[in-house]
């Protein structure tokens, strides 16, 4: 399959900023000292493996084209976005599971990942899969801060915790394994309602000022957040497009292969108003450096043009029948599992391939460059 114009000026791009980043910090190695990862099953690299939880992938076809197709958690048959930026960076292992190596001394300072699969915005999202919320995932990097100071001294742990990039994923759980499926939400809670409530989440996550954009005003909360404990270059991912992905078609628009239009309305809207209010933390804090990571259009870009991409395959998933397999749906016995994932976008019915991640990883790299440099 050939390459589009538009996807090899995107390659060219990304290749073009990463070289004259690496001039600029020739001799350095890695381009930043850490890199922290917060999230859902589109980071998780295994912290759900150890919890009693049926939203795992620690077997079996999942981590077929990983290192010694070896089943690690990922959720996809070979690397994440976030293992091919962190490759780009410099780095020579991937930051490790937090639950899964409970990591002590050295394996700390490149960063850790503290990402588990169905956890979201909302700590509720997260108690329905027994998932790690975002509160408890921002606690457990207050311990990996207390062991690098034991480790490293206090001046370079200050030094890698404050000159690292850290990563945030979340909300697609928050929408497609709750509001979207739980009648106490969804009849309580109009999906712009309910984007308000996920965006005050996000924005105390980030630090203990929420900000109330419709009346605006700003609303103090009390609890720990990641700009308090010093983090100052923060990538948030944007919601993908929902509607397109390969579950949400089957299980919501049974009758059509087209997207659910209204789950990708719920993602533009929920996405405008999460550049809103990173604009407005930005102002507040002038030494932060937020940006907004969109995967919307990438990814959207790979389901309507796959063609444009190298790929054949954008309404199925590579495992099982392709239509809504993820999780323990997707097995080792899944009648009908693809021979050659680098066809498909999607590798399971909610996430992306290996070949897929790598062009996404390419765009979020370009778009968070001000990161790096």
């Amino acid at each position: 399959m050939g390459y589009s114009r538009s996807s090899i000026f995107r390659s060219f791009v990304v290749v073009v900023v990463v070289f004259v980043v690496l001039v600029v910090n020739v001799g350095n190695g890695q381009l930043v000292p850490a890199l922290f990862i917060f999230g859902d099953s589109v980071v998780d690299v295994g912290n759900n493996n150890h919890r009693l939880t049926l939203v795992k992938a620690n077997f079996p076809p999942y981590g077929r084209d990983f290192q010694n197709h070896y089943p690690t958690g990922r959720f996809c048959n070979g690397k994440l976005a976030t293992d091919f930026i962190v490759e780009i960076l410099g780095f020579t292992s991937y930051p490790p599971a937090y639950m899964d190596l409970k990591p002590r001394g050295k394996n700390l300072l490149n960063g850790t990942n503290f990402a588990s699969a169905a956890s979201g915005y909302l700590d509720a999202t997260a108690t329905l899969y027994n998932a790690v919320p975002l509160s408890h995932q921002l606690e457990y990097y207050k311990d990996c801060q207390n062991k690098l100071v034991e480790t490293a001294g206090q001046s370079k742990a200050a030094s890698i915790i404050s000159d690292a990039i850290y990563i945030v994923t979340a909300g697609s759980s928050d929408f497609i394994q709750n509001f979207y499926i739980n009648p106490l939400l969804n009849k309580v809670y109009t999906a712009d309602k309910f984007s308000d409530l996920l965006l005050q989440r996000y924005s105390n996550f980030i630090q203990a000022w929420y900000v109330h954009l419709s009346k605006r005003i700003l609303i103090f909360s009390n609890e720990q957040n990641l700009h308090a404990l010093g983090a100052r270059r923060i990538g948030v991912t944007t919601l993908p497009p929902m509607g397109c992905l390969p579950a949400c078609i089957t299980l919501f628009n049974p009758h059509s292969n087209e997207c659910v239009s209204n789950f990708n309305n719920d993602a533009i809207n929920f996405n405008a108003k999460l550049n809103a209010t990173s604009q407005k933390l930005r102002q507040m804090l002038p030494g932060l450096n937020l940006v907004v990571l969109d995967i919307y259009q990438p990814l959207y870009d790979l389901v309507t043009k796959p063609q444009d991409y190298g790929f054949s395959e954008a309404r199925k998933g590579c495992c099982g029948t392709g239509l809504v397999e993820t999780a323990i749906l997707c097995n080792k016995k899944s009648i009908g599992t693809c021979a050659n994932a680098t066809e498909y976008v999607f590798w399971d019915g909610l996430h992306p391939s290996e070949a897929a991640n790598q062009v996404l990883a390419n765009d979020l790299l370009a778009a968070g460059i001000s990161l790096i440099s």
